[in-house]
């Protein structure tokens, strides 16, 4: 099992550059940077965390600018959204955000994608309709992979549309990098399946373990081999018995959260972190 770490990178926080070189060091497979482009005023969508959100939301970094911090001073560790809000994004520009970042990294880049939950903050980027969200990112995911894997591409769907262009670079991944979808079961799932590389379930709102056989059966049933469905269970608390279970129900890759601190402070729960991970790597 592949071990990765997620951290809200802030202007208080390790930079993303100092936490990438930390974590290549040890070991770990990948990093992960979220997305929130602002949180309007007042609140009115509810965290799925439950509770207040956390002052972090407010303050993340962009996560592609961090990432290209993070790629130019590494060579090996792969360097993720966890999550990119499609449903925010103008599909074309964020086509050339993708395979830009996998040219930078030399093809260590993977695409986390979701359909998010703040109807406030999507709203603000002209996303009105909440309850078709996921039709508008499903849409947006099919118009990118067409601009990644054709010269001359053309789209025409429900959600975007646009003629035959020119638009380089293309990924150095092929077709493109790995699309590994975050959401609940089922419809996260399903959108995986659909649209995907792989799944990310939230380790730590539901159990991964158990909800597996029926994510794999529902990959069969759409004619999707589960192998090729690859799970990562992002945000899974560092417990030496979920992690050890995770692992041997053949889930592909775990994502622990780290906090928006300093070296300081996040260095040595790193070290207990790669220290879980090489007992069960």
């Amino acid at each position: 099992m592949k071990f990765g770490v997620m951290m809200f990178t802030t202007d208080y926080s390790m930079s993303p550059h100092e936490l990438a070189v930390a974590t290549e060091e040890r070991g770990f497979e990948s990093l992960w940077f979220p997305e929130h482009s602002h949180i309007p005023l007042p609140r009115v969508s509810p965290w799925p965390g439950g509770g207040e959100l956390p002052k972090m939301y407010y303050d993340v970094m962009d996560p592609f600018v961090a990432l290209g911090a993070a790629a130019a001073v590494t060579k090996t560790l792969k360097l993720a959204t966890g999550i990119c809000l499609v449903v925010q994004r103008d599909p074309i520009q964020l086509a050339k955000e993708v395979a830009s970042l996998d040219q930078i990294s030399q093809g260590r880049f993977i695409f986390g994608v979701g359909v998010g939950w703040n109807a406030e903050e999507m709203a603000d980027h002209g996303t009105i309709d909440f309850k078709g969200r996921g039709q508008l990112v499903n849409d947006r995911l099919s118009a990118m992979k067409t601009i990644w894997t054709e010269n001359k591409p053309e789209y025409h769907g429900s959600h975007v549309d646009f003629g035959q262009m020119m638009a380089w670079p293309k990924p150095v991944q092929k077709p493109h990098p790995p699309i590994i979808v975050g959401g609940a079961f089922p419809h996260g799932a399903r959108r995986a399946i659909s649209h995907g590389n792989g799944w990310m379930p939230i380790g730590g709102r539901m159990d991964v373990v158990d909800i597996l056989p029926r994510f794999r059966q529902m990959a069969a049933e759409a004619g999707r081999e589960p192998d090729d469905l690859p799970v990562t269970s992002f945000g899974l608390q560092p417990d030496a018995d979920k992690v050890a279970r995770t692992a041997d129900a053949g889930v592909d890759r775990v994502v622990f959260g780290l906090q928006p601190e300093k070296a300081d402070t996040v260095l040595p729960v790193l070290d207990e972190y790669a220290e879980m991970a090489r007992q069960h790597a």
